[in-house]
């Protein structure tokens, strides 16, 4: 079995990513196998900004089922589906870890939950074949950068599993401030001054300021009103091993002039 000594943070945008050939993103999805991990993974772990809840989840279901989690959208988006095959042994061993090396007291498993479309999207552009075994984990917004990072320490062992680790979120999410006259791919500032800044902590590895945003970040609850489509990031820092993992810069776009497209992957060190 092959070790994946990676793992990523992938801002999966807006649904339409699913369909909008116009979004400098989608060409950046669909060149994953070709450009930005060449390596087929036995399976995947997918945090997704989109499964939150008060306890951690994860989802043991054989065969995965496509959640159009989404209003208002055009029509053939709900025909799309994603029907990979579910992880059920992968869910299982999360759970392990979660509750063993991360001290977790409870971690449920849902025995009928598909894929969200934090989870779907990126997935049907990076792998559509969807013939790799995908599971997900939820985010826990009530808690902390903090007690995701570590939830990603937990999950580390993983990797020499030949498991695929993505957080599946947003550099940036603030949906009332979109600036739907904004179509040239420009950033305001606020949001950019947000996102350099979060390039230049990881790229730096100040990851313990990336733990402890919402005090060190410039515009943090501008940017993130509401921190579930950050908390993906932090399982993917802490997942790649801590400290020492080097951060890299792989995607940056922008749309409507507020949401980052900006992804990242995490390198281990040993």
């Amino acid at each position: 079995m092959e070790r994946v000594n990676q793992t990523f943070f992938l801002s999966h945008g807006s649904p339409t990513l699913s369909i909008d050939d116009k979004l400098e993103a989608r060409q950046f999805f669909q060149s994953w196998s070709d450009k930005v991990f060449q390596h087929k993974p036995k399976s995947i772990l997918v945090i997704s900004a989109h499964w939150d809840t008060e306890f951690p989840s994860v989802n043991t279901v054989p065969r995965i089922s496509t959640i159009h989690d989404f209003n208002n959208f055009p029509d053939p988006m709900y025909k799309l589906k994603y029907e990979a095959p579910g992880a059920v042994e992968l869910a299982k061993r999360v759970r392990e870890l979660l509750m063993g090396g991360g001290g977790m007291k409870r971690v449920d498993e849902d025995t009928e939950r598909g894929l969200d479309h934090g989870a779907w999207v990126p997935l049907m552009l990076m792998y559509p074949e969807a013939d790799i075994p995908v599971c997900q984990l939820s985010v826990q917004s009530s808690q902390t950068g903090t007690y995701h990072y570590n939830m990603g320490k937990a999950l580390a062992p993983l990797k020499e599993e030949g498991v695929l680790i993505i957080g599946s979120g947003s550099a940036t999410h603030n949906l009332k401030k979109l600036d739907f006259s904004i179509t040239d791919g420009s950033a305001v500032p606020w949001a950019l001054e947000f996102d350099h800044w979060l390039r230049d902590s990881l790229l730096q590895g100040r990851y313990g300021d990336v733990n402890e945003w919402e005090e060190k970040a410039p515009n943090a609850k501008m940017a993130h009103p509401w921190p579930e489509h950050f908390y993906p990031l932090h399982v993917a820092m802490g997942a790649a091993g801590g400290d020492d993992a080097k951060a890299e810069q792989i995607h940056t776009s922008w749309e409507l002039g507020t949401l980052s497209y900006s992804s990242y992957s995490f390198t281990s060190s040993l």
